[in-house]
């Protein structure tokens, strides 16, 4: 999926949700040691902050050159990189090596990875025992009955242009495979994704930056069909009450949590 959020890269950063910083510390107090940590798919690096709070190194990679120009610095927080052409065996040396990792985690992002080759590159790096992989998306905002009820008509629209991929994202995850032992304690285990709430305030024009982050939104307009028409975007700001409106939205989150299997 390379190049698949590049066109819309500040869309999608301006946008999308802050991710509760005790998510951060509920994954933290699960593994016994905060050595290193691995984000996949980190984007701009939203994740990998909130994991270099809890672990003294944290390594952040994408496939997205785009993506990793607009990283934000941390002194704990190594971008890197990592084309789909690159060998497994340089993936794993530029982590740490096997059995080095403490913490694996994959934000808003997993879906979209090859998992027949993502997750033997889990076994391998994760430490053993001890080390754990979270993944986690979201759905929402959840703003008003008028707004909703408007952004579902949309998201039909859309239908056509998503990738088969993300249909594991819109059912939440309880679709997604995920061959790992659960680490109990309510975090989620494959088919039983934990739900988590993300709260937000959010303003008319980030809500539809929000809607032009979307994949699909993306790969239409490549097509010629331009999805958020400015009727469609009449609608919207109606139903928000005007564009200086700043509403309390909600986010559902999504989490699966586990270690290697022994």
């Amino acid at each position: 999926m390379a190049g698949l959020f590049d066109k819309q890269v500040e869309d999608y950063l301006d946008a999308r949700p802050n991710y509760p910083l005790q998510w951060y510390s509920m994954l933290a107090a699960l593994t016994p040691h905060h050595a290193l940590a691995w984000d996949v798919g980190t984007g701009n690096g939203q994740a990998a902050l909130g994991v270099a709070e809890h672990y003294e190194q944290v390594i952040a990679t994408d496939i997205s050159e785009a993506q990793l120009k607009r990283a934000i610095p941390h002194s704990r927080v190594k971008y890197l990189h990592t084309p789909l052409s690159l060998p497994e065996e340089e993936v794993v040396k530029l982590i740490g090596g096997e059995c080095s990792v403490d913490l694996i985690t994959v934000a808003q992002a997993v879906h979209w990875f090859d998992l027949s080759t993502f997750y033997p590159l889990v076994n391998r790096l994760l430490k053993k025992p001890g080390g754990v992989i979270a993944v986690w998306t979201y759905k929402g905002p959840t703003v008003s009955p008028a707004v909703d009820s408007l952004t579902q008509r949309f998201y039909f629209t859309t239908l056509p242009f998503w990738n088969e991929r993300a249909q594991n994202a819109v059912d939440g995850y309880k679709t997604l495979p995920f061959p790992f032992e659960s680490v109990g304690l309510g975090m989620g285990s494959e088919g039983h994704p934990v739900s988590l709430d993300m709260e937000k305030k959010l303003s008319f024009e980030g809500f539809l930056r929000m809607l032009r982050s979307w994949s699909a939104v993306a790969t239409a307009k490549d097509k010629g069909v331009h999805l958020l028409s400015e009727e469609v975007v009449k609608e919207f700001e109606t139903a928000w009450g005007g564009r200086e409106v700043i509403a309390s939205v909600t986010y559902k989150g999504f989490m699966l949590a586990g270690k290697v299997k022994l």
